[in-house]
């Protein structure tokens, strides 16, 4: 339990960076969450529970994308390294190897 805690909050700290008002909404959201759930002595919950918020932080690892307004009508996107990918064109008709 402890484990998925400090890895949710090490990466809220990384996808967040910078933007003090999502990371404090974020680290309040999985405190609040972990405290209302402290009691639980069902391992078949707390199982699944754990399941939630590790499919929670790959999601935030994966998906989430900052976004800066930089004037009324533009906003500049910042990926992270990690979410960068090679892409691959698309091809009417792929050609064979």
């Amino acid at each position: 339990v402890l484990k998925i805690f400090k890895l949710l909050h090490r990466t809220r700290q990384e996808v967040f960076k910078s933007d003090t008002r999502a990371l404090e909404a974020a680290r309040q959201k999985i405190n609040e969450e972990f405290r209302n759930n402290q009691d639980e002595t069902s391992e078949e919950r707390i199982n699944e529970l754990l399941k939630i918020a590790s499919d929670v932080e790959v999601i935030l690892r994966t998906s989430v994308i900052q976004a800066v307004h930089k004037d009324s009508d533009k906003i500049v996107l910042v990926p992270r390294k990690d979410l960068l990918q090679d892409n691959t064109p698309y091809l009417d008709k792929p050609t064979k190897k």
